[in-house]
């Protein structure tokens, strides 16, 4: 396969590809303080699942970008069909195009393992408004890898790191924030639960091969290898 595994989620159109899916994100946004005046910043929006729900949800002004143009076009497609004012735009997490202290809250669901992560981190603090909050939720190594293991899966998904709570924990304090909070959080859905979610939120793209489908049957064969060595963690951060 010459794809990543993000164009193979483009191409498939899958919201909610992140662990705990938008039944986490729903989750997690509950507990925050939302309304018409908190600014969002989702950074890697996909095609728009998260947005779409805070938007309707909470009514604030959302802010998506993501820096894959098949996504962006799904993600436009998908405000369209429900008419809803969001700004959808293409970008890198590494260089947001946006002013400093613009932000309330910059949400961040998988994406910044897969970015070169100490600037994408520096990136959203420097978005955010004081007192401002980074929500983020990051694959974690929860036992040692080895080196073979971790190659596989960089190779695989386009990581750029795999790191450990502790690691994680040093980027955010290295980028200045003063309150970090981890959570870690099991997926209670048994693996075909997990899938009926996914195929409920699919914009497949027209003429695929098959090799798009054997990705998914590829990062389900790696979720269930690596399920005592993978976990997950939401990420509180305040600037």
């Amino acid at each position: 396969m010459n794809n990543s595994y993000l164009d193979y989620l483009a191409y498939l159109g899958v919201g909610g590809a992140h662990p705990g899916g938008l039944h986490l994100t729903k989750n997690l946004l509950g507990k925050e303080k939302l309304d018409e005046t908190t600014s969002v910043l989702e950074i890697g929006c996909g095609t728009g699942q998260t947005s779409v729900f805070i938007v309707k949800q909470y009514g604030c002004p959302i802010t998506a970008l993501d820096n894959n143009e098949i996504m962006i076009m799904k993600a436009k497609q998908r405000c369209s069909d429900v008419q809803l004012p969001i700004v959808i735009m293409q970008g890198e997490a590494e260089k947001l195009p946006f002013e400093d202290n613009s932000f309330d809250l910059v949400l961040s669901e998988s994406v910044l393992s897969f970015t070169n992560i100490s600037s994408a981190i520096l990136e959203a603090k420097r978005v955010l408004k004081p007192n401002g909050v980074l929500l983020a939720i990051e694959v974690t190594q929860e036992k040692n890898l080895s080196e073979e293991d971790i190659q596989e899966l960089i190779a695989f998904y386009g990581f750029s790191q795999v790191l450990s709570e502790d690691e994680w924990n040093t980027m955010f304090q290295a980028a200045g924030f003063h309150t970090i909070q981890m959570e870690k959080h099991e997926i209670v859905m048994d693996d075909q639960d997990l899938e009926l979610e996914l195929a409920t939120d699919f914009t497949i793209t027209e003429g695929i091969s098959m090799e798009y489908m054997d990705a998914l049957s590829k990062h389900a064969e790696y979720t269930s290898h690596y399920r005592e060595q993978l976990g997950f963690r939401v990420i509180r951060c305040i600037k």
